[in-house]
């Protein structure tokens, strides 16, 4: 189906894999519409219950193809607006968890995309490289956005003023992911990770992530308030029905994303 990414579902969980090794996985207009479209298959797939999002090679994500905005003239606000911001207002709106698993250099969007993923997995040869300020550029792809909310401020602005490299065991350290893996056995732990986030209540892990991204931009008196109509519909649930069932009988969950 896809020319530039892998698609397959395994136990529950979707993975999509970048897949221009040659090219360090870097984007292109194609690579943006099929991640678009995974996500949307994704989500609309009840047998998905997690989407696990990586790099083939030894790559997550270099950023842009440069080849594709150089030798001219380059309308880069609408080079956004047209490619990169639908793709991660489509990760930010589907309700169902996103896990990086950064199993390479993840570089300018690369990177921005790692941080609009739910949760960051990593490589112990994995890095970071905030590398817009290299070339004179601000960081986009959602990058202001995500990066200061995760590590704060200072050390948002520190990684984007300089474009230093961040090894994964400094990206552990700061909170910018949330695991570090040995790099033999990478795939297998991520992969491990996501199924267990897939065995758990999907509907009310979606709801989880609506709420706490608004909960970022809401005042106290809203969050409560939509924290109220999230639990409303989280307890009309099935899998709230198996939770309390399970918990009654001393017995473990099976929960089934309804």
């Amino acid at each position: 189906m896809y020319e530039t990414i892998l698609y397959e579902v395994s136990e529950g969980v979707a993975i999509v894999t970048l897949n221009r090794p040659d090219k360090f996985n870097a984007f292109t207009e194609v690579m943006h519409k099929e991640i678009i479209a995974a996500l949307k298959q994704a989500q609309k797939d009840d047998a998905v219950r997690c989407i696990l999002l990586t790099g083939a090679g030894r790559a997550f994500n270099a950023g842009q193809d440069l080849s594709e905005v150089s030798g001219g003239d380059v309308d880069f606000g609408g080079f956004l607006r047209e490619r990169y911001n639908p793709m991660i207002l489509q990760m930010h709106k589907t309700e169902k968890p996103i896990v990086a698993a950064v199993n390479g250099v993840a570089a300018g969007a690369g990177m921005s995309v790692a941080l609009a993923c739910d949760i960051r997995l990593a490589s112990e040869k994995a890095s970071f490289v905030n590398a817009f300020v290299g070339i004179g550029l601000v960081p986009d792809s959602g990058g202001c956005y995500f990066l200061p909310r995760i590590v704060g401020i200072g050390k948002a602005l520190e990684l984007a003023m300089t474009g230093e490299k961040v090894s994964a065991q400094e990206a552990l350290g700061i909170g910018l992911v949330n695991q570090v893996y040995p790099a033999e056995s990478f795939m297998e732990d991520a992969l491990a990770y996501a199924r267990k986030l897939a065995a758990l209540p999907t509907r009310a892990i979606g709801l989880i992530k609506r709420a706490m991204y608004k909960g970022l931009e809401m005042g106290l008196e809203e969050t409560l308030a939509y924290e109220a109509y999230a639990q409303e519909a989280a307890g009309s649930t099935a899998d709230h029905k198996e939770g309390v069932a399970a918990f009654m009988e001393k017995r473990a969950p099976r929960f089934t994303g309804r």
